[in-house]
């Protein structure tokens, strides 16, 4: 796999919303020297509003799509060789074209955080269309699992402890 990392040097994090797929980011990146970016502020970014103002105005389905064309674009740098380590949104991997892009493009680490975690990280928060609803949300968690086991390493992560879980991601064969 560590071919294909010096090939296409991307790195992309998938996982339910609050698996800590920024933080965990954020933190790889500068361990690794490489460049962060976040997909969904990609897209803030570029539709000028917030993806709670995208999913209530233009629908969840333009969302998606605006999502795919935004790591086109990515996954074009990668390919031109400028590395990243990319947070996806928590759908993202869920599309069999962006796990494709992805699988071209680099390495996908699942971060994997129990239910009960989740609920207690974002726990308060309003910015996230998909969490409004208890029992949906609950089904989306279950329903996402399957396709986040399709990333090339898993990562539990069953702690607040990001340091423990930044070493668990450095000590992977990245690179063999």
């Amino acid at each position: 796999m560590g071919s294909r990392l010096v090939r296409t040097p991307g790195i992309y994090l998938t996982g339910f919303m609050g698996s800590g797929k920024t933080t965990i980011g954020l933190l790889l990146a500068g361990e690794l020297g490489w460049p962060f970016a976040d997909l969904d502020a990609d897209i803030e970014t570029a539709e000028g509003c917030p993806i709670m103002d995208l999913f209530q105005h233009r629908g969840e389905a333009e969302f998606r799509r605006i999502e795919h064309e935004a790591l086109k674009k990515r996954v074009h740098q990668v390919h031109c060789g400028a590395p990243v380590v990319l947070a996806l949104g928590g759908g993202a991997f869920t599309r069999e074209e962006n796990r494709a892009l992805v699988s071209d493009a680099g390495l996908s680490l699942w971060l994997d955080a129990p239910l009960e975690l989740i609920r207690q990280r974002i726990a308060g928060e309003t910015h996230r269309p998909l969490a409004r609803n208890s029992e949906h949300f609950e089904a989306l968690f279950a329903q996402r699992r399957g396709d986040y086991a399709k990333a090339d390493f898993h990562i539990p992560v069953d702690t607040n402890d990001n340091a423990a879980i930044l070493a668990h991601v450095l000590s992977l064969p990245l690179w063999d």
